[in-house]
Formats: C-alpha cells, sequence, structure tokens
C-alpha cells in the first residue's frame, strides 16, 4: 500500500478518475474525491493531500480556465506529471426514463460544450444546467434533482442509473489532458522527452511585447506546444500567457530561455518540467543542443581570459 495521497474532481466517477487510474502513480495510493478543481488544488497547496489531479486542456474547448485561473494565484504549485484520455460520454438516466420525458440534464460546461450539437439534435427541448462534474451530476439524477446526465459511462454502474445513449460526442476527436500537481520541490530529472509549463507576465504592454517573449523561445529553438492568454483579474486588457514548451528546465536552451524572460517579464511564475505523455523528442537543431551551449560557453570563457 502507498503513502502517497491524491485528490482529484469527484465524485466518483469522473473522466478525472479515470484518468487518474490510467496512472502508475495511482496504484496503492489513497485517492480522495473532492467537489472542484479549486479545492483539489486549495487541498494540495495545504498539506492535505500529496498529488491533485486536473484538467488543464480541452482539445475541443482549449485551456480549462479554472485550472489556469487557480495555479496563476495563491500560493505556486508545479505539474509533475500528465496523461490524455479520450473523452466519449453517455446519457445516463433513472431507470424507465425515456427519452421523450428529457427535460433538463445536468453536466460540466466543458462537456456540455462538446455534446451540444448532439444535445439540440436528440433532445431540442432540454434544458442543460452545468453542475461541478459530470459525475456530481450523474449522482443529482439518482437523487432525483435532474432527469438526465451527460458523463462517463462508468458514472452509470456507480450510482444505478441506465445508459440512454452512449457514444455521445460532437467530435470523433475530444481528448482532455490531465495534470498531476505538487507543492514546489525538486524538479524530475529530464527524460528526453518533457514538456515545461510557464505563466508570463508583461512588464507593460507595449508594440511587440509579445514578440519579445517568443523571440527568447525562438531563437533559441524551444517550440511552443500551447499558449493562451488570461486576464490578470486586475484591468481591463492585462492579460498574462499561459505557455507549455517543449524540454525540461534542465536542458540548456529551455533554461536559457527562461532567463532570458525572467529579464524582460515582470514575472515568470514556473510551473514544473515533467515528462510528456506521449513519449515524444523534441526535434532540436543544430546550434541548441546542451553540447552547442557547452562548447559556446567554453570559447567564450577563454575569450575573456585573453590578455
Amino acid at each position: 500500500m502507498s503513502d502517497l495521497s491524491i485528490a482529484y474532481l469527484g465524485p466518483r466517477g469522473t473522466f478525472t478518475e479515470e484518468a487518474l487510474r490510467a496512472m502508475a502513480v495511482s496504484q496503492g495510493a489513497d485517492l480522495r474525491p473532492l467537489v472542484t478543481a479549486e479545492a483539489v488544488l486549495d487541498a494540495v497547496r495545504a498539506g492535505e493531500t500529496d498529488r491533485g489531479l486536473v484538467a488543464i486542456e480541452n482539445s475541443i474547448e482549449g485551456g480549462v480556465t479554472a485550472t489556469l485561473d487557480n495555479l496563476a494565484s495563491g500560493d505556486p504549485l508545479v505539474i509533475v506529471d500528465e496523461v490524455v484520455i479520450r473523452v466519449r460520454f453517455a446519457l445516463l438516466v433513472r431507470p424507465g426514463t425515456t427519452l421523450s420525458s428529457v427535460r433538463r440534464i445536468a453536466t460540466h460546461s466543458v462537456a456540455a460544450a462538446q455534446c451540444r450539437a448532439w444535445v439540440q439534435t436528440a433532445l431540442p427541448d432540454a434544458e442543460v444546467v452545468p453542475v461541478s462534474s459530470n459525475a456530481a451530476g450523474a449522482q443529482a439524477v439518482a437523487e432525483g434533482t435532474y432527469d438526465a446526465a451527460l458523463a462517463p459511462s462508468i458514472a452509470a454502474e456507480v450510482y444505478g442509473l441506465d445508459v440512454l445513449a452512449d457514444d455521445v460526442a460532437d467530435s470523433d476527436e475530444a481528448w482532455t489532458r490531465f495534470v498531476l500537481i505538487s507543492r514546489p520541490g525538486a524538479v524530475p530529472a529530464p527524460t528526453g522527452a518533457d514538456k515545461s509549463t510557464l505563466f508570463l507576465y508583461m512588464r507593460e504592454d507595449h508594440p511587440g511585447a509579445l514578440l519579445e517573449i517568443l523571440t527568447e523561445f525562438s531563437v533559441r529553438g524551444v517550440n511552443l506546444t500551447r499558449i493562451e492568454s488570461r486576464p490578470t483579474r486586475k484591468a481591463l486588457g492585462d492579460y498574462y500567457f499561459s505557455i507549455d514548451c517543449e524540454g525540461h528546465v534542465a536542458d540548456a536552451r529551455v533554461g536559457e530561455a527562461l532567463a532570458g524572460l525572467h529579464r524582460i517579464c515582470a514575472q515568470v511564475r514556473f510551473l514544473g518540467s515533467y515528462p510528456r505523455h506521449d513519449g515524444k523528442a523534441p526535434l532540436v537543431r543544430a546550434g541548441v543542443t546542451d553540447t552547442d551551449y557547452a562548447a559556446a560557453q567554453a570559447w567564450l570563457t577563454k575569450v575573456r581570459a585573453t590578455d
């Protein structure tokens, strides 16, 4: 039995639980479902749990804003691992419920967006009601609060519901990325197939400010896998940038990029370097390998020592 405790978005039967059980770290761990993603992250901050698993990105809707905004504020947290799962929903109802009797459907807002066209076609008169998680919607259906829920099919077993429609989604390529969160500590060792996450705050808004940030990555051959802007909530038009890049902070090119960003940004929040879920190694061009950086530094040291 592992001594590790991991919080995740509950109740039982969520996609987050499905993602967590797909990770080796969950084997033998104490798994603790909590009511919101914010509660999961706050539990990690408070030391009430060792790790937390939350959704951060969806292939249909993009970044999960609740997760991004929470990570951007409060005491720092870091990402130590990630997992991606394919997302398909089921329409869950109490036994005996027919499609024609469904008037109110409970589901998470991200799920509602991924199933919008299906609902409009199959249940055009139904109201979709947002709840804290898909499994919470299934639980509410079992309690009689709603007629149906869009949730993982495994939630039917947990809450004693029937699957009225399965494999529900507007796209066959709906994937959600989850990240395992920890309090700051030693950065996991590089694997050669890593990713790093940063939040960057501009010193001031001026023409070319974003270009300056992107240049720090570009000139060092660091590829970005995600970039999006989020409001700082301090003033209208004031934004920070949430970025994922290929590579590990221990890589010379990534470390140099972070140092450059620290010089030009008001704040750089480092959210960790961790193994990529797909095991894909980055393409590192000639001139920006660790060997190239070491050779350049040795040459510069020699030049500076010359009388």
